[in-house]
């Protein structure tokens, strides 16, 4: 089996360094996917039965690919490692869809964000009216510190508190805009990735060629 010499051994080993520093990456991705799933807060607001779930697409498209990062980096490694080229073109095949995935999890969080904020104004809004002391508006009310609608302010509302559709406004733009900076972050990162296992693949390619 041909070996890669000379400058092309340090591209491997920076592929090698790189993809544990992918597969790291990757846990990172998956965790903060997580945290946005079953974050207690998040979850208590949006636990109805007619609640809107387009906020948690975005979110399960950042666990998937967290997921298959941890999964390719670890491949990835293996394939730079014993210099293989079908782990590493399998390795640059992978890349791509995680790289479609988390640009579409960034672009889903920018482009719908409006949507999904508007979507979880108009179900607070509605179980609002129907009755404002359900077991689910006291939890919009203590989860954001908030009270009463924009149509419909509380009452005995404390000076300085919000309503709570401005409240869900504020909420669900911090999330979405941690669903898109993540996303499109980590597609960045894997351009680099990408350009790194095309060129081990032509060294490997070339250097048993010679031999």
């Amino acid at each position: 089996m041909g070996k890669v010499e000379g400058g092309m051994k340090c591209v491997k080993y920076l592929l090698f360094v790189f993809n544990f520093i992918f597969w790291l990456m990757g846990s990172f991705v998956l965790a903060v996917g997580l945290w946005l799933r079953f974050d207690p807060e998040t979850v208590s607001l949006l636990n109805g039965d007619k609640a809107p779930d387009t906020y948690f697409i975005g979110v399960y498209i950042l666990i998937g690919a967290g997921s298959l990062v941890m999964l390719v980096g670890f491949f990835g490694c293996c394939g730079a490692v014993r210099e293989s080229q079908c782990l590493l073109g399998s390795f640059f095949a992978c890349l791509l869809i995680i790289f479609g995935a988390e640009v579409a999890a960034g672009v889903f969080g920018f482009l719908n964000k409006d949507k999904i904020i508007e979507d979880v104004q108009n179900f607070y809004s509605t179980t609002y009216n129907e009755n404002n002391n359900s077991t689910l508006i006291v939890s919009y009310q203590k989860v954001l510190n908030c009270c009463g609608t924009l149509a419909n302010n509380c009452l005995d509302q404390e000076a300085g508190t919000k309503d709570c559709e401005t409240a869900i406004k504020d909420f669900f733009n911090s999330k979405l805009y941690i669903i898109g900076y993540v996303g499109i972050g980590i597609a960045g990162v894997m351009i680099i990735g990408m350009i790194f296992s095309m060129v081990l693949c032509c060294a490997v390619r070339n250097s048993r060629e010679v031999i």
